[in-house]
């Protein structure tokens, strides 16, 4: 597969919503699995489809665990619980950091790449991710729901060096 270019933060289609993916073609999975390359170039844990300059309902997920790799068409939050503040980047905002309030818990429908209806029960980060990449295809980006006062700009070693201190 191929890696795409990201698009950055000035880049009017990240505020763009995204359509409805209506054939699940060759087409479609090659989108799907260029993103996923790009996506792990870049050491991200989501990638959706306008971040790569495509205005499709496509988004991919990797928590870097065994079985937590997803790639899901036309995704659709059905139901949220609770809340999490978490600490937030974005592939599209390299480098900027800051507290948003995600729900702790979320469950997803869409489909994959055969074109199955698939059901996610997601919790953490996993349920942060998906809300975040969802976000993307609603035009919504990260830095819009950030706490006032949280939004960073750091370096890779920087934080690295935070989360070293913090223990995390």
């Amino acid at each position: 597969m191929a890696i795409r270019n990201l698009r950055f933060e000035d880049d009017e289609i990240l505020r763009k919503k995204a359509r409805e993916v209506e054939v699940i073609d060759e087409r479609i999975r090659e989108l799907a699995y260029d993103m996923m390359d790009t996506m792990h170039k870049f050491d991200g844990v989501g990638l959706a489809a306008p971040q790569v300059g495509v205005l499709k309902r496509v988004i991919v997920i990797d928590l870097y665990e065994k079985d937590t790799q997803y790639i899901i068409i036309n995704p659709k939050i059905i139901s949220e619980k609770g809340e999490q503040c978490v600490d937030e980047g974005c592939l599209s905002f390299p480098n900027k950091f800051g507290k948003v309030k995600r729900p702790k818990e979320v469950v997803v429908t869409g489909l994959d790449l055969d074109g199955k209806k698939i059901k996610i029960k997601a919790k953490d980060l996993l349920a942060q991710a998906l809300s975040h990449e969802i976000d993307h295809l609603n035009g919504i980006v990260f830095t819009t729901k950030v706490e006032e006062g949280t939004l960073e700009t750091i370096t890779p070693t920087e934080r690295e060096e935070r989360k070293k201190n913090r223990g995390n």
